[in-house]
């Protein structure tokens, strides 16, 4: 019972503690577990024991694969969050909650990113209020807040989008750009020429069914994040 208890309710987050220098690199990474409304959340918290003191966090959401590699199943399980946007919200805030209450983590600079699925969930914790510097989201499904929640966003945001991507349709990039403008948002759109969905993913290779990887497209997109990252996470008064 309780395994039918963790596959329903899974949702993998990986939590990050991002690097505040340049030495090498101790890399620990741990699961942890957590629950939002009864539901058994799981994620995955890296980061790096060579540096001393708090630093930056990162919330970083995955793509749809939540605890199966079927496609079918996984549309299913990320479909049940995506039509239910409280739930997905909450999912979102209490893994958020779990990274703000880590040790080495500075509360007052944290940020998300997400792909895919990811992409879409940092939207909406965005478009909830959460307490962020920004989030990112790489190729995810664009969806817009609703008029009364655009004093509530918090973040700057990021979206980083195949300008070829079938699954992304124009009337929703025309809605949320409106959005971001209304609401006076700190916000970007990089568009990729050439790029479909989840070019991001070295395993997506369907470019017929508008899922293929781009490396070009990829390495710039990171690039993108790491510029952003270094806005937000800007403390004042230091270079």
């Amino acid at each position: 019972m309780r395994k039918a208890l963790i596959l329903k309710h899974f949702l993998v987050i990986t939590l990050t503690l991002i690097l505040a220098t340049e030495v090498q690199a101790k890399l620990v990474t741990k699961t942890v577990e957590y629950q939002q409304d009864g539901s058994i959340c799981k994620g995955y918290l890296a980061y790096d024991d060579s540096v001393r003191g708090k630093r930056p966090g990162v919330l970083v959401v995955h793509e749809y694969w939540l605890v199966t590699t079927d496609p079918k199943e996984a549309g299913r399980l990320a479909g049940e969050l995506r039509g239910n946007k409280p739930l997905l919200r909450a999912r979102a805030q209490a893994a958020l909650k779990v990274l703000s209450e880590t040790p080495m983590a500075e509360p007052q600079r944290l940020a998300a990113i997400g792909f895919c699925f990811g992409g879409t969930t940092v939207l909406e914790l965005a478009y909830a209020g959460a307490d962020l510097k920004g989030v990112v989201s790489f190729h995810g499904g664009l969806t817009s807040p609703q008029p009364e929640e655009l004093k509530s966003i918090k973040a700057a945001i990021l979206v980083l989008h195949g300008a070829d991507d079938p699954h992304v349709k124009a009337e929703a990039i025309t809605a949320f750009q409106e959005a971001m403008r209304q609401g006076g948002i700190d916000w970007q759109m990089v568009f990729f020429g050439g790029a479909v969905h989840a070019y991001m993913n070295p395993a997506a290779n369907n470019r017929a069914a508008g899922v293929a990887y781009d490396a070009r497209a990829a390495r710039s997109s990171w690039q993108y994040m790491q510029d952003f990252f270094k806005e937000i996470f800007a403390v004042k008064g230091r270079d």
